[in-house]
């Protein structure tokens, strides 16, 4: 890993495994991060909104913890951010089970970038107040039952939280313990969730890889601009593009409700992608979008892909 990419990728992040049980029997959709999220952010208004939630005329924007959870603002704005993106946080589970009975658990995955990381207990108070009012159309009711890191060592003990098993990592730790496990011979790449990716300004209807890696590219970039660290590694950074020999794509839509704007519909393409072959200096961009995620709508879980 060359030393441009190695300074791009020391963006702070940790990855957090909840497990949550349902207290009562539970119907969630078969999207669920978009209900994680809508909770998430409604609990954390409940918590700390002292307006009247318009958040554009509000005198105390700039000190607001939900704006400064949910979308935080960069030291260094990148000129093609026009609006707020949410960039500070994850959130995956692609578990697609919609019926959970009494006593079942369903686990979840945050992951925070950057400056967000000194928030965790804001999400996780919000998390514990979305279990007491509940989720899905039902409002079904849980209690968080763990959190373990990346080693599943345990970050809550029952009331307590064991803050010395809060590690903080880097990208650049990330990609390269994934290099070490790599065995050489992985070409494909499984899109785990939807991706929304713009190619010249159109949206994708099949996966092409160089608007893969430029995605990659763009969302390291506005990770480094979120961490104030200041390079022109979009612009500058090239590697070589692998070819596709064979892809499966297919279109989803999925639906979110939104406290603001009502019935949303969210748009991307699932598939995998082979390539016929995969270049040692491309490897490790590619590793780092599977922590980052890619395209649009990511802290709804979109964009998140595996080499395989």
């Amino acid at each position: 890993m060359d030393g441009q990419l190695l300074n791009a990728l020391q963006v702070r992040y940790i990855k957090l495994h909840f497990t949550i049980s349902f207290i009562e029997d539970a119907i969630l959709p078969v999207h669920k991060v978009s209900a994680i999220r809508g909770g998430m952010g409604e609990m954390l208004l409940r918590a700390n909104c002292i307006r009247d939630r318009v958040c554009e005329s509000c005198d105390f924007e700039t000190e607001c913890i939900v704006r400064r959870t949910m979308y935080s603002k960069f030291p260094l704005k990148p000129n093609y951010v026009t609006n707020g993106e949410s960039i500070g946080y994850v959130l995956e589970c692609e578990n697609d089970q919609t019926c959970f009975p009494e006593g079942e658990t369903l686990s979840f995955n945050l992951i925070l970038f950057g400056r967000a990381i000194v928030y965790f207990n804001q999400y996780l108070q919000a998390f514990y107040m979305l279990g007491r009012h509940g989720i899905g159309a039902g409002h079904a009711k849980f209690i968080i039952v763990s959190i373990k890191n990346t080693c599943f060592q345990d970050i809550l003990d029952g009331d307590n939280l064991l803050m010395k098993n809060y590690q903080v990592q880097t990208i650049s730790s990330y990609v390269i313990h994934r290099m070490k496990m790599a065995a050489g011979s992985e070409k494909t790449l499984v899109f785990q969730t939807p991706a929304t990716l713009k190619y010249n300004g159109e949206f994708l209807q099949k996966f092409r890889m160089d608007a893969i890696f430029n995605a990659v590219k763009r969302r390291i970039y506005m990770l480094d601009c979120f961490e104030g660290i200041n390079n022109d590694f979009y612009h500058d950074y090239e590697v070589p593009v692998p070819d596709v020999s064979n892809q499966k794509s297919k279109h989803v839509k999925v639906c979110r409700y939104s406290s603001r704007k009502g019935k949303m519909h969210l748009y991307g393409i699932t598939g995998f992608i082979q390539l016929k072959e995969l270049y040692p200096e491309t490897l490790p961009v590619l590793l780092a979008g599977e922590l980052v995620h890619i395209g649009k709508n990511t802290s709804f879980g979109f964009g998140r892909y595996r080499i395989m």
